[in-house]
């Protein structure tokens, strides 16, 4: 199969995003209700008419960005769309890794939103607000990124947290530490180097506490065999073994998203063609610096829906 279904992960989301579908297809509202449900909470009525402060709470944004992502896929498959048949391979940034293990029926939607409500509680509890910090790195390769960030750590941590394309790739640490990468970077040749807005420092040692909480969480869930098989962030190659998959989930907390490689990958796999599953176009921009080659298609309202499932009928 030469088609793999992505889904986007923090920061792709909106007020409004998702409500399009839920209007047009009954199976999509439905998704909204269920993640309501499993929370205890309108978290629909945030995402649709809430404040952009509230819904980029991580532990909001998580959840609504998956619930998005699922009703997009379940207004797909309403169309006539099915995944096992439509892609070869999930794959998802971050957050984004389980909207594809939802996407690919390893998870129930209602078990996902309840373990990014955690994930997200325990990864902005895990470093004190102001203690740690991410900057993005623009224009220097991942090994020279990773090595600039060693060097900058002192002792201290600082990591290199996403690779997401030939010349974008995240730091994450200690707030001096990666304060240093940032000027360390500037010297070194980098187009750009800024520390980004983000409430805690993803995908770093420093989210350990973070990891040992989502363990204790994934051990309690029910997993199944993905339909289709998971590009996973942190080994960028396929799994499709559940307890694979579960410690990998744990790995992902404190390592790197390594998305460029993930997408190599699925290339060298034959994929041609990404459609991006919800809210946002950020992993198509990437994908194509990654792979000029790479067809991208985003599908996260009622016209891109009709237009995939024209598209997928003409295959």
């Amino acid at each position: 199969m030469n088609r793999a279904f992505v889904f986007p992960g923090q920061g792709a989301q909106t007020i409004g995003m998702g409500q399009a579908l839920a209007e047009a297809y009954p199976a999509a509202r439905a998704v909204f209700d269920e993640v309501d449900e499993a929370l205890g909470e309108k978290l629909s009525a945030l995402i649709w008419e809430g404040e952009q402060d509230r819904l980029t709470l991580t532990e909001n944004a998580q959840p609504a960005l998956m619930a998005t992502s699922l009703a997009a896929l379940r207004a797909l498959e309403a169309e006539g769309v099915e995944i096992a048949q439509a892609a070869g391979f999930v794959a998802g940034h971050s957050l984004g890794e389980y909207s594809a293990l939802a996407a690919a029926g390893a998870l129930s939607i209602a078990d996902t939103a309840r373990l990014l409500r955690i994930r997200g509680r325990a990864m902005q509890k895990a470093v004190p607000v102001g203690v740690g910090a991410m900057a993005a790195i623009l224009g220097l390769d991942y090994d020279t990124a990773r090595a600039l960030a060693e060097e900058a750590a002192q002792g201290e941590v600082c990591q290199a947290a996403n690779d997401n394309d030939p010349g974008q790739v995240v730091v994450s640490g200690h707030k001096a530490a990666v304060e240093r990468a940032v000027e360390l970077a500037k010297a070194k040749g980098a187009k750009r180097a800024l520390l980004l807005p983000v409430s805690a420092p993803f995908h770093c040692a420093l989210m350990a506490p973070a990891a040992e909480e989502m363990a204790a969480a994934l051990a309690e869930v029910s997993f199944a065999m993905p339909v289709v098989p998971l590009v996973a962030n942190v080994r960028a190659s396929a799994v499709q073994e559940p307890d694979d998959i579960r410690a990998l989930l744990v790995e992902q907390v404190t390592g790197a998203v390594r998305w460029r490689e993930s997408v190599l990958y699925m290339a060298a796999e034959g994929v041609t063609e990404a459609w991006e599953i919800g809210a946002g176009k950020a992993l198509s921009g990437m994908i194509r610096r990654i792979d000029r080659d790479m067809a991208c298609r985003a599908v996260g309202t009622p016209d891109d829906v009709t237009a995939a499932a024209e598209a997928f009928a003409g295959t």
